[in-house]
């Protein structure tokens, strides 16, 4: 069941952002993700900070009274018409997770088509969200959501100074 966020489950989101963060690392092949004893709740504090400042949106997939999905949106921008340039408002997935054990399961399309729904009622046109390029999983369920690439970002960590 879809829920909005409720502060007695912080920490079932503390661990599912962990996990996020353990996945991350396992897949990174430059091994740039570190945690430190205190990334859990400094990093859950961070977010949710975050979250509270820029007035996103955190909905909840509760599972026998236990928070196994967490997805988190904002507005990337709002609407703009200056001279020969239009923006449209557009929303931003920020964080997105779903437990392992609760994987192919319907939870994920669940949660992003609740969130593209609140999105898209505050009249965003479209929906950006990152994805870390090792992250094939994560891509492909993106896509079969309906997104595609619109941007790369690359990386060289084999250099020298001149």
């Amino acid at each position: 069941m879809i829920i909005e966020y409720d502060s007695r489950y912080n920490q079932d989101i503390e661990e599912l952002l962990y996990e996020l963060q353990e996945y991350l690392m396992s897949i990174d092949k430059e091994q740039y993700y570190t945690i430190s004893k205190e990334y859990k709740k400094e990093n859950f504090k961070r977010i949710m900070a975050e979250i509270k400042r820029i007035h996103g949106k955190v909905l909840l997939y509760e599972e026998n009274n236990k928070i196994v999905g967490i997805i988190v949106g904002c507005i990337n921008n709002e609407e703009k018409n200056m001279f020969d340039i239009k923006t449209p408002k557009i929303g931003r997935i920020l964080y997105f997770i779903v437990s392992e054990k609760y994987r192919r399961q319907k939870v994920g399309e669940k949660l992003f088509k609740q969130m593209e729904k609140k999105l898209k009622e505050i009249g965003c046109k479209s929906i950006l969200i990152n994805v870390f390029d090792y992250n094939e999983l994560a891509k492909s369920f993106y896509e079969k959501m309906g997104y595609h690439p619109r941007t790369t970002e690359m990386i060289k960590t084999d250099f020298y100074m001149y």
